[in-house]
């Protein structure tokens, strides 16, 4: 279903994110993203460089490499184009994450080991969309946790989204013993 119909207004901005995952011969998964931002009329960063219009004010790419149990085993990350000399130096911090594993608080230690001057907003904001798109493109890969429980015995998908809330419909019918919604 699109949208309701917008008032009158003009477009000033785009931003384009591409994600992909590639399932690899020696076993392990590439996701891979690219963000392109541009406008549609010449613009000057503040302090920075003019950028023509249609042309790339940032264009970033990350490839994190996982197994199967989401454990990042390497970082490859570029900036083709971005507002200011520095910025093309951002990549190689994102490194730190080797050894991390994407799940439970994954933003949080994303903030915390690439936030403020640690690395590149644009990049460092890519890595949620990436996590994401690992968990939807292995999901057929690990069919098994769609049954696993945490240590107290809890489904670990119970609460996971707003379909598996333990007040929706959904949860009524695959574990009535977690549902919490109005009873029929």
């Amino acid at each position: 279903m699109p949208l309701k119909k917008p008032v009158s207004r003009s477009f000033i901005h785009r931003r384009n994110v591409d994600m992909q995952v590639f399932r690899r011969d020696d076993g392990l998964y590439d996701v891979e993203g690219h963000i392109v931002d541009e406008k549609p009329f010449e613009s000057t960063a503040p302090f920075g460089k003019t950028t023509p219009a249609h042309h790339a004010i940032h264009e970033m790419w990350i490839r994190l490499t996982i197994d199967k149990e989401f454990l990042v085993h390497d970082v490859s990350a570029a900036t083709d184009a971005g507002p200011y000399q520095d910025c093309f130096g951002a990549p190689s911090s994102l490194s730190v994450l080797i050894g991390t594993r994407i799940g439970g608080g994954w933003n949080r230690e994303v903030r915390d080991k690439l936030g403020g001057t640690k690395s590149c907003t644009h990049l460092m904001e890519m890595l949620t969309p990436l996590a994401t798109a690992a968990y939807q493109a292995m999901w057929s890969e690990m069919q098994d946790q769609a049954e696993a429980v945490d240590r107290d015995g809890r489904p670990r998908l119970l609460n996971a989204c707003w379909a598996m809330s333990s007040d929706k419909e959904l949860t009524s019918r695959r574990w009535p013993e977690h549902y919490t919604g109005r009873q029929s």
